[in-house]
């Protein structure tokens, strides 16, 4: 999981909100943004893009899940838990049938909801539905495009989005040459270095102000890596 995530908290119950949100502040790699119901909710995931939704599914003005069929319906794929006080079979389907990533039934251990939250971010990072954050640009691997602050829509080629997708997974972590390699070109491969490094060279012209004075997408031990 890659940089500082941003979680959504949508319930009516203030009690558990406040001590949902306090807990996520308190685990390392977590902004949270709260709603009191399914309207503000909803506003809050189209206007502030949060990496993942919890949503209550007895909230007063909407039931979640109708919400949740919602978003989707609008193309949001934020990845979206949904938490409800029933646990029978039927409203467990009926909360996956909503295009909820995930089912949870009250009351909630947080570890439980701490590892199903990093478990659908992981998936979604993964998937060709992701929408990632990388610097000043919005990163979706399954168009193989960057789209920057004004707009402007950059294209990549595969390996391009390869390379930008598995350093993203690092976390700003360096990544090796050979490993770079390895994983982009497979084990199997013909590439070398020099390969890379004009793959590296190619992306940079296209997403640093500065080619020659990289920001972003930078050299470090033997290797690369993002500097969000």
């Amino acid at each position: 999981m890659a940089g500082e995530k941003t979680v959504l908290i949508i319930d009516d119950d203030t009690d558990l909100r406040e001590a949902l949100a306090e807990q996520f502040a308190l685990e390392d790699g977590f902004a949270v943004l709260t709603a009191a119901n399914a309207g503000e909710g909803m506003e809050r995931v189209r206007r502030d893009n949060p990496d993942i939704v919890i949503f209550d599914v007895g909230l007063p003005d909407q039931d979640g899940r109708d919400a949740c069929a919602a978003l989707r319906e609008e193309g949001e794929n934020v990845p979206i838990i949904l938490l409800t006080a029933q646990s029978g079979d039927e409203d467990h389907v009926k909360g996956l049938q909503s295009g909820a990533s995930d089912f949870l039934a009250k009351p909630i251990a947080f570890r439980v909801l701490l590892e199903r939250v990093r478990t659908q971010l992981r998936r979604y990072e993964s998937s060709e539905d992701a929408v990632l954050n990388i610097g000043p640009y919005v990163f979706t691997p399954g168009m193989k495009q960057l789209v920057n602050q004004e707009g402007k829509r950059i294209r990549l080629t595969e390996k391009e989005t390869s390379i930008l997708k598995y350093l993203y997974r690092a976390g700003g972590q360096p990544v090796a040459r050979e490993e770079l390699l390895d994983r982009v070109w497979g084990y199997h491969r013909e590439a070398n270095t020099h390969t890379l490094e004009t793959h590296i060279y190619r992306l940079r012209q296209k997403i640093e102000p500065d080619p020659g004075k990289a920001r972003l997408l930078v050299t470090d031990t033997g290797g690369y890596r993002l500097q969000a």
